[in-house]
């Protein structure tokens, strides 16, 4: 089976979809599982997991709303403020949603690098263990040091990172991002996310032979079984389409056994957010 760990819907709004700048006009509109399914039928896929974008509870349920009427969600992975005083109740109250797997915040977004370090998020990572719930790390790589903190103080807790922690593929930055990843590598119970690499290279003149190196660092670094296929539709059509970004990394893991492709493709998406 193969499952699209990473997607977003939205209503499109100005003011709550702020960051989509002019250079992503292309995507300042609705997207919904129906403009979704046709893309999916189009390009083979089975089933998706949808991602917050924005940081509301409304946003949540929203997302869980598209979830119980559309088949293909298999899970979402929302928002809740982690650090909240009533964190406990509310992880409580939606741990009752078979499909709500897990949550994210925009921690990129952060002018704080040590914003996951603060007590009361780290009192809101600590009570995602007791509801099953995955922790999806959305960070630049500057941020990646505070990550490495964090998943080592949470040993049991499974945590995904986004976007291969975007590095600048666009201005060429490696070696500091690769040596982070490496580390962050190491605890077991950290995932990676192959997505939204082609928007941090060059919109309109990425080649896959400048993501390759990347691709290739995550996937010696997490292996095989770590590291989870995801589209990050519809950003992704800012640089391509859905068949180009599902390609980047297909034709990437031809060189894999067949065994290892459809662990990449679907069932680590499986198993990590238990689909």
């Amino acid at each position: 089976m193969i499952i699209d760990s990473h997607q977003h819907f939205w209503i499109y709004e100005t003011e709550k979809h702020a960051w989509i700048d002019d250079d992503m006009k292309v995507i300042r509109k609705n997207f919904l599982p129906e403009d979704l399914k046709t893309v999916y039928q189009e390009n083979g896929i089975d089933g998706c997991v949808a991602v917050q974008a924005d940081q509301t509870l409304a946003e949540t349920d929203f997302l869980l709303d598209l979830a119980s009427k559309n088949d293909f969600i298999k899970g979402i992975v929302g928002w809740v403020d982690l650090r909240a005083s009533n964190i406990e109740t509310v992880l409580e109250q939606y741990s009752k949603f078979e499909k709500l797997k897990g949550f994210r915040h925009v921690v990129q977004g952060e002018a704080d690098h040590n914003f996951m370090l603060r007590p009361d998020f780290l009192n809101g990572i600590a009570a995602l263990e007791k509801y099953n719930f995955t922790y999806d790390i959305l960070i630049f790589p500057h941020q990646l040091g505070t990550a490495l903190e964090l998943v080592r103080r949470f040993p049991n807790q499974k945590f995904v990172i986004d976007h291969i922690a975007k590095p600048y593929i666009k201005d060429g930055f490696y070696d500091g991002w690769a040596s982070l990843m490496k580390a962050i590598s190491k605890f077991p119970n950290v995932n990676c996310k192959l997505s939204g690499m082609t928007t941090e290279a060059d919109y309109n003149n990425w080649t896959p032979e400048q993501i390759e190196p990347y691709i290739q660092l995550v996937l010696e670094a997490f292996g095989a079984n770590r590291i989870l296929f995801g589209s990050d539709w519809p950003v992704c059509l800012v640089a391509g389409n859905y068949t180009k970004t599902k390609e980047l990394i297909t034709n990437f893991i031809a060189k894999l056994n067949s065994k290892e492709q459809a662990a990449i493709m679907g069932n680590n998406a499986i198993e990590f957010y238990n689909l």
